[in-house]
């Protein structure tokens, strides 16, 4: 019979924050904001968030999700 507790999801593998600080916007050259909770990277200028897969950010605006107004 199966275990019938669910397994909690995966934990997001953290990002050096040395690349943190390096990283900017591919479209705008801007900032980038750490969103720890969606495990996105930010860009305010640009209204998208960049995902964060196995710590590895993909910098790909054809990647990103469209932020909300």
């Amino acid at each position: 019979m199966p275990d019938p507790t669910p397994e909690p999801p995966p934990r997001p593998i953290p990002v050096d924050p040395r690349l943190l600080e390096i990283l900017v916007c591919p479209l705008t050259k801007g900032p980038l904001e750490y969103d720890r909770a969606h495990n996105e990277l930010i860009s305010r200028k640009a209204g998208l968030a960049y995902p964060i897969r196995d710590g590895i950010p993909i910098m790909l605006p054809d990647e990103a999700r469209k932020l909300d107004d």
